[in-house]
């Protein structure tokens, strides 16, 4: 088993069935993304620009979605929280699968993947 796969799989409920349902909404919405395990984690790239990562952080109740320039977006997608503080990471919180709106997180991927590949272009 790929140690990315090992990752999910071993992630207690319900982490792991939310984290393997936003994968699977990743992986179909940007079927060029590059999913890596980076850092003990999950990373979702365009080419090697890193656009996404999973993570539980410790002592938090939910699935981490962060997005590593979310800064970039937050005004147009108020879904994002900076609850940790973090200058250019934005992030959406996931405790339940239904927490997440799938159209509008569909548009948030294609919308930061289609800026995330114009960037890696310059």
């Amino acid at each position: 088993m790929k140690p990315i796969d090992n990752y999910f799989f071993t992630q207690p409920e319900p982490y792991q069935s939310i984290m393997l349902y936003v994968r699977s909404v990743i992986l179909k919405t940007l079927p060029n993304v590059i999913e890596r395990y980076s850092y003990n984690i999950p990373f979702y790239n365009i080419g090697k620009k890193p656009m996404i990562y999973l993570n539980v952080l410790k002592g938090k109740d939910y699935v981490d979605v962060a997005f590593v320039h979310g800064i970039v977006f937050e005004k147009d997608f108020p879904i994002f929280k900076n609850e940790n503080k973090r200058k250019q990471v934005r992030s959406i919180q996931l405790r339940t699968i239904e927490d997440l709106d799938e159209l509008q997180f569909v548009e948030l991927l294609k919308t930061v993947a289609m800026q995330t590949e114009k960037n890696k272009r310059a």
